[in-house]
């Protein structure tokens, strides 16, 4: 879930498929994912969900690139590059940290069309900034997490602290004390930047939630990426509940075996947003700028999987109802 950073051409890897229905592909698509790439069971696997409704729908070939940690700008710009120059055309930059690169690389080819999730910083003609109400989001699972905890104690797990993830602590603390106001929140971040390690370390994500459940917490949101899966099996070894984030992880495979601890998860529709895109590029109807996804309009919700959140979904939708209507106005940590 958790933007992260993203680059760095002699590490990635790549995967190269044709559209469906023979001929010719129109489009080329080149998606470059955040730390994790696809298979990180959070954030990229929303990406890539887009990216095969758009492949199985729409005459395009996609080529998707893969980054590692620890990867330079230069890195970055090289990724965005190889696809603008190989004919790919729109590109896709999963991550805030491809800012810089996109930014950069979109002036030396006009022509293309660059779409980068979650950041609203790298601006230009031909850049499209995909941005969701993350907090907005966060807000619902918050109550959720004060509807169901019978400790009155519930946590906070964030992969880096960066003003994007501190939307989604903003948010839930928000919906929590919405809920009840003297609730207690445990909050940790894994890493600070410039390490981003910390969307990518299961291991560390389960000793810091076994610290927040052993403190009392008998709920914890996690919007941590990868790292995400640690918190997963701490909950289930203490008998506890946990928040998932961006897809709906309890429907996941990968999450199988310690679903039914999730009693639900934020969802961040990048799938929505990414197929959108591309949809719009083939059809010639891309605009420039900012393109917010918020309750409003769909991009950001709550999951039901499990059944765990049935009984009070009619207080969840109030709230959704609430902020829609503007008559709660959601903090973002800023």
């Amino acid at each position: 879930m958790a933007a992260t950073a993203c680059g760095g051409g002699d590490t990635a890897t790549s995967e190269s498929s044709a559209s469906p229905g023979g001929g010719a592909s129109t489009v080329k698509v080149g998606l470059a994912y955040d730390i994790g790439g696809r298979g990180d069971g959070s954030f990229n696997d929303a990406a890539a969900a887009g990216l095969d409704k758009a492949a199985a729908e729409l005459n395009i070939e996609t080529k998707e690139l893969e980054a590692s940690p620890g990867e330079t700008d230069a890195q970055k710009e090289q990724r965005l590059r190889l696809f603008a120059s190989s004919g790919y055309n729109p590109i896709i930059a999963v991550g805030f940290a491809y800012s810089a690169a996109v930014a950069k690389v979109a002036p030396e080819f006009p022509q293309v069309k660059f779409a980068i999730v979650d950041d609203a910083e790298a601006k230009g003609d031909n850049i499209t900034n995909l941005v969701f109400a993350e907090e907005q989001g966060s807000f619902l699972v918050g109550a959720v997490a004060a509807l169901k905890s019978k400790t009155g104690n519930i946590g906070f797990i964030g992969g880096v602290e960066t003003p994007l993830i501190k939307k989604f602590e903003a948010g839930y603390v928000a919906g929590a004390k919405a809920v009840k106001p003297d609730i207690k929140v445990q909050s940790k971040y894994l890493t600070q930047p410039p390490d981003f390690t910390g969307f990518n370390d299961p291991a560390k994500g389960k000793t810091v939630a076994q610290g927040m459940y052993d403190a009392g917490a008998d709920v914890i949101y996690q919007a941590a990426g990868g790292s995400g899966s640690g918190v997963f099996e701490a909950a289930k070894a203490a008998g506890a509940m946990a928040i998932g984030v961006d897809s709906d992880q309890a429907a996941l495979p990968a999450y199988a075996e310690v679903k039914d601890v999730i009693i639900t998860s934020m969802l961040k529709k990048v799938d929505v947003a990414v197929y959108d895109f591309i949809k719009n590029a083939t059809a010639g109807t891309v605009q420039s700028g900012p393109v917010v996804y918020d309750l409003k309009a769909g991009g950001v919700d709550y999951s039901t999987t499990g059944g765990h959140v049935d009984d009070i979904k009619a207080t969840l939708d109030e709230y959704k109802q609430k902020i829609i209507n503007g008559e709660i106005t959601v903090p973002t940590g800023a």
